[in-house]
């Protein structure tokens, strides 16, 4: 909820930088890109903690 909040908030084209400690996120996100035609730039696990860029619509 909040990262869509965020998303809404932004920019065309602007990418949202986001770490979690939650490894259902890596689904989460990947939901709300595909029905809210965002694009997953890129993700990243390290030492138990997930990175995600997203690219709004």
């Amino acid at each position: 909820m909040l990262v869509r909040n965020r998303l809404r908030g932004m920019q065309s084209g602007a990418v949202l930088y986001v770490l979690a400690t939650d490894p259902s996120t890596a689904r989460d996100f990947a939901n709300l890109c595909r029905f809210m035609g965002h694009e997953m730039v890129a993700q990243c696990e390290r030492d138990g903690q997930f990175s995600y860029w997203i690219k709004r619509a």
